[in-house]
């Protein structure tokens, strides 16, 4: 396990005082503050180590633990009494906002040890102002209709007092993670899950589409053309002599997006229907057949 040098963190002195060590954790602590430094992931870090070290170093007992077992913790050899340094509750995060070095050193659990600074205390106490750990995530989800998934689109959502244009891909999949940086309360990002709603038409199947071609009678015994709805729009497509019901006629490369930028197929699959309200010559006609 690494020796944690917190002094060295904090740029001062192992005779520094207290108020010496306060002045440079604050200094530090704003230069590296997530919102200052967003989607920085070495100012993050940097940021925990500086509140890391002041939650030990700023709080007299364990600045004293810290001097005088600080080696024996970087060997996993547990100080005597580090039990005792367990504090549930509290306003800060618990154990896992610390290194392995610390929580051997103190025997994990701060969350609220002290009043002043670090994740175990209320920052906003040192500052004077609302200098507060990273907001958490926001998440929520955000339905579309399948042909707007298909071809991209935009929406408008509400994150607190402030209004985002939520721009979707064209070829969205259900359950799709969208993430829009720094846009939440605090600089926190908001996650959004994609819900595809169900299309009256249109149904996906992976990477084709698959629609219902409803085909007169006569077509289906002798062939001929008909207008086919896609995705796209309409278009003719040609009927095949005695075609059956269930039959699946396939469009290469006209259903969904895929991640190579290629399409999977439109499925037309027939529905044979007969008229609703025939004319006599055409009764009689059905009659000669039966």
């Amino acid at each position: 396990m690494n020796y944690k040098d917190y002094y060295k963190t904090l740029g001062v002195a192992k005779s520094s005082s207290d108020d010496e060590i306060k002045s440079a954790y604050r200094k530090l602590a704003k230069q590296y503050h997530p919102d200052k430094n967003m989607g920085d992931a070495s100012a993050e870090a940097k940021f925990k180590e500086i509140n890391e070290a002041y939650e030990v170093l700023g709080d007299v007992e364990k600045r004293k633990i810290y001097d005088t077992y600080g080696a024996d913790a970087a060997n996993g050899r547990v100080p005597p009494g580090s039990g005792g340094y367990s504090y549930p509750g509290g306003q800060g995060g618990g154990a896992g906002d610390f290194s392995d070095f610390f929580q051997t050193l103190f025997g994990g659990g701060f969350g609220g040890s002290r009043g002043g600074g670090g994740f175990g205390g209320n920052p906003q106490d040192i500052f004077g102002q609302g200098f507060q750990r990273p907001a958490p995530d926001v998440e929520g989800t955000l339905a579309i209709s399948l042909a707007e998934a298909f071809r991209g689109t935009t929406r408008n959502i509400n994150i607190g007092d402030k209004q985002l244009e939520v721009s979707v891909p064209k070829g969205a999949r259900d359950n799709q993670k969208l993430r829009l940086r720094g846009q939440a309360p605090g600089g926190a990002n908001v996650l959004l899950t994609i819900k595809l709603e169900k299309d009256p038409i249109f149904k996906l199947e992976h990477d084709d589409v698959r629609v219902i071609l409803d085909v007169p009678a006569a077509i289906a015994v002798l062939g001929g053309k008909l207008e086919a709805m896609t995705l796209e729009g309409r278009g003719e497509i040609s009927i095949p002599p005695r075609s059956q019901a269930g039959r699946v006629l396939r469009l290469r490369g006209q259903g969904w997006y895929k991640k190579d930028g290629s399409r999977g197929d439109a499925l037309l699959e027939m529905r044979i229907v007969v008229p609703q309200n025939p004319s006599e010559v055409e009764l009689e006609i059905w009659e000669k057949l039966v």
